[in-house]
């Protein structure tokens, strides 16, 4: 079997260039998209991460800010500075790199994030919201997935979808879109019994659990696409980025599969812009 390796960098280029014209109209009505980024500690990960962001809002057309806090910063600090963002008409997205220093409550920042500027879609508003079928804005990553698949023109509707993960970032969000369009879908975890056997009925394969190379080829059932959401660093491969799927082993096997790096990472930077220019398209609708 041939398997088709989906170009998420590609998608992503795509997608960005459609963004351009929604970009231009809303300038012709005097608003610029901002993006702002708060970046507490030195976490060299998020660092490119936010890096790669900033630049691809640059290309777009957008505002973006980054702000730097040290990992000393206190909560309060933090807090105070969601405020000021929340406050800021030129900001209209804001987006708080995870993970937060150990001292500092991820979920009471994010809960400070006003629900209208959460274009990760992590406040519980914007979740109770997407748990309802009515998103207001669908989590980068999950929503990257889904144009995915769209652009390939796989259809969930009446299949088994498995999804190896259960965060509130990727594993819960994604379920939920899963369910929307009409897939049955399961969802595995550290205390699944018998993975393989689980992962093997898929029809459409998503490894989300940041465990490097951990599904293999004999774990996907031949024709399944497979989505791979996990972003590995390897020291003993002189820093070498792979993902939770192994991939040779599932060339040849899988009908679809997602590369890493190029897969699904550059998608969820656009499906971030695309929020954003969503809320400042919103914000043009309250005038």
């Amino acid at each position: 079997m041939d398997t088709r390796i989906i170009d998420g960098t590609a998608l992503s280029r795509a997608v960005r260039d459609e963004l351009r014209g929604r970009v231009e109209t809303l300038k012709s009505a005097g608003v610029v998209p901002g993006l702002a980024v708060v970046l507490a500690g030195d976490d060299p990960a998020s660092r490119v991460y936010v890096r790669n962001k900033g630049r691809a809002c640059t290309e777009v057309g957008l505002h973006s800010e980054q702000h730097d806090l040290p990992a000393s910063v206190t909560e309060a600090e933090v807090l105070e500075r969601v405020r000021m963002l929340n406050a800021d008409p030129r900001i209209h997205g804001i987006l708080v790199q995870l993970p937060l220093p150990a001292h500092v409550s991820g979920e009471r920042v994010l809960r400070a994030i006003a629900p209208d500027k959460d274009v990760d879609g992590f406040h519980p508003f914007n979740v109770g919201l997407l748990a309802t079928g009515h998103p207001a804005f669908v989590p980068c990553t999950p929503a990257g997935v889904m144009r995915m698949l769209d652009r390939e023109g796989i259809d969930p509707e009446g299949q088994h979808a498995v999804i190896v993960g259960r965060s509130n970032i990727v594993g819960k969000p994604m379920a939920m879109l899963l369910l929307q369009r009409n897939a049955t879908v399961t969802i595995c975890h550290s205390k699944t019994r018998d993975l393989g056997a689980v992962t093997r009925q898929a029809d459409i394969l998503v490894a989300a659990i940041g465990r490097a190379r951990f599904l293999t080829g004999d774990m996907v059932k031949p024709g399944a696409v497979v989505i791979d959401v996990g972003i590995n660093r390897l020291p003993h491969e002189k820093g070498k980025l792979v993902g939770d799927v192994d991939f040779q082993s599932v060339l040849g096997r899988a009908s679809h599969v997602t590369p890493v790096p190029g897969g699904v990472g550059p998608m969820t930077i656009a499906m971030l812009i695309e929020n954003t220019v969503l809320a400042a398209e919103r914000t043009v609708k309250k005038t």
